[in-house]
């Protein structure tokens, strides 16, 4: 244990917890020397600049496509990935710090980006608070996607927080069915949980939208399933839709794949039909989707928003991006993430 501690740097703590919620899980604390990360320029992502104080996710969903980020410290993405979090425990301090940099320019930070910051470890660590408030006191506009109903926790700091920046929520739901989702995402709250959390939020006041992902091919995207999946989300008021589609990269490619393969075999041809060796599933099947989850929305009275919307900011004509308004709260659109 104390081998691996080291491949995090030599202040790192390997911790176990004999509770049922972590049994088998080691936590990794470290010290990060920064927290704001700036995304690569390629990314067609609508932001710039994202937090992630955990690496690795208890939620343990099959399909995630962070699991390869877990091959950068020699660890594999199945089961150490599931099992073994890093835990970035100044992650707080650090937003403060870098908030308050002269060079900042206060951009929207988006978090949730690459594993669930509201995951199970969170309850026992509780950095988003500290997060939450370093970001509200530098009236830094700022975005969270999460599957976590641990959320609901933070209500009373994002209320605040949306009072003197612009702060954009969305909560993950990619299908209502109980067991599919015990079966492919068992560390996450039943999907019910996560409707039930959208309600709460905008009985706050709070818009929060829903990203509807991800669309799991033959296993979640008949049209009765997607009906039933936009009629719940309206229910909750959900603010907007956006389906994604499953993507199958690297890492999250052969955990998914093993997974069907022992869980729905008559399904394996299928996918490799399907995605062929790519990550991405053909453009017309992912217009489909799209199409029809568009016309359920209109349908069923939620809000419409596409991908590339989510976390939407406002630029100047220069592509500069304007300041937050104070008391403005964001429409919060959900974004094609790393999370899945």
């Amino acid at each position: 244990m104390a081998a691996q501690a080291a491949l995090f740097g030599r202040d790192a703590v390997a911790r176990t917890f004999d509770t049922p919620g972590f049994r088998g899980m080691t936590f990794y604390e470290v010290h990060a020397k920064s927290i704001i990360n700036r995304v690569p320029d390629k990314s067609p992502v609508p932001f710039r600049w994202t937090i992630n104080p955990y690496r690795g996710c208890g939620h343990a969903c099959v399909y995630c496509f962070a699991r390869n980020t877990h091959s950068y410290l020699d660890l594999d993405t199945g089961l150490d990935f599931n099992s073994k979090i890093i835990v970035k425990v100044n992650a707080a301090e650090l937003a403060r710090k870098e908030l308050a940099k002269p060079r900042w320019a206060g951009e929207h930070v988006a978090m949730g980006t690459n594993v669930d910051c509201y995951q199970r470890a969170e309850g026992r660590y509780q950095l988003m608070p500290g997060i939450i408030k370093a970001l509200s006191d530098a009236r830094n506009p700022f975005s969270i996607l999460t599957k976590g109903t641990l959320l609901l926790r933070d209500l009373d700091l994002l209320e605040q927080a949306a009072e003197v920046t612009d702060v954009g929520l969305n909560l993950s739901v990619g299908f209502v069915d109980a067991e599919l989702s015990g079966a492919v995402e068992p560390g996450t709250p039943a999907p019910q949980r996560r409707l039930d959390a959208c309600a709460q939020i905008t009985a706050r006041g709070l818009r929060c939208g829903v990203l509807m992902g991800p669309v799991l091919p033959f296993l979640s995207d008949s049209p009765a399933q997607l009906e039933q999946t936009v009629c719940q989300i309206a229910r909750a008021g959900a603010a907007s839709v956006s389906p994604i589609v499953l993507h199958l990269r690297p890492g999250a490619r052969e955990w998914y794949l093993a997974w069907l393969a022992e869980h729905h075999p008559e399904l394996v041809a299928k996918y490799r039909e399907l995605y062929g060796n790519g990550a991405y599933a053909p453009k017309y099947y992912q217009r489909r989707v799209a199409a029809m989850v568009s016309e359920l929305a209109a349908r069923y009275g939620v809000g419409r928003a596409r991908p590339s919307d989510a976390r939407s900011i406002t630029r100047d004509k220069a592509g500069r991006q304007q300041p937050a308004r104070a008391g403005r709260r964001a429409a919060p659109a959900a974004v094609q993430l790393p999370l899945l």
